[in-house]
């Protein structure tokens, strides 16, 4: 199985965990468990980044086998950190709401003075 397929599949295995995140998305009024949009999140984020990493190694392996340009494993590892970092902002943004469901405050903007 070459490099293009594995991605494929580890891509196939992605989509119903995207599935389940922009269904969350789109109408989270309707869980009737906060806790559940927790860990809905948390399982699927969780799926997406294992196959990112194991897409990540597949391609590591291929490159040392074939002797491949590390820019590219490089530039799949920064990309994997970002989906990391975006998957916990993610995780902590839903369990602020869950537990702590007040309005966040923002700050009231500063009105210029007009000038005389």
């Amino acid at each position: 199985m070459g490099l293009e397929d594995e991605i494929q599949d580890h891509r196939a295995r992605c989509q119903p965990h995207l599935l389940t995140l922009r269904m969350i998305a789109r109408s989270e009024a309707a869980m009737v468990q906060p806790l559940q949009i927790v860990a809905e999140i948390t399982e699927a984020t969780g799926a997406i980044l294992a196959e990112a990493e194991a897409a990540d190694c597949a391609a590591r392996v291929i490159a040392e086998v074939t002797r491949g340009i590390t820019v590219v494993g490089m530039f799949l590892r920064v990309r994997l950190n970002r989906l990391a970092a975006a998957a916990e902002d993610a995780i902590a943004a839903v369990q602020d709401e869950v537990y702590d469901p007040r309005p966040a405050r923002r700050p009231v903007p500063r009105l210029a003075r007009p000038a005389r």
